[in-house]
């Protein structure tokens, strides 16, 4: 019987182990620290936005092209960007 309760505690902390590490919040970003504004091009469309490593990730249009635009949150900087090209 003793064994039993403490592999059943064993396993109750595993699985509140798990379950504190997908509902932990991983961004040291507040929303007081966002950027007031971010720059695009002048004939840049935002299609999206998502948040992804701490980073603002945008999916662009800008004429017949689309690029995903890879932002610092708080500095609106822009980190990187992807164009999407046909082949």
């Amino acid at each position: 019987m003793g064994s039993s309760l403490v592999m059943v505690l064993g396993l109750l902390a595993v699985f509140a182990a798990i379950f504190y590490k997908i509902n932990a919040n991983n961004s040291n970003v507040s929303a007081d620290n966002i950027a007031a504004t971010i720059a695009i091009g002048p004939e840049a469309q935002v299609l999206s936005v998502t948040q992804m490593d701490g980073n603002l990730v945008m999916l662009v249009k800008e004429g017949p092209t689309q690029a995903l635009v890879y932002i610092d949150p708080v500095t609106g900087r822009k980190i990187a960007r992807t164009d999407f090209v046909a082949r």
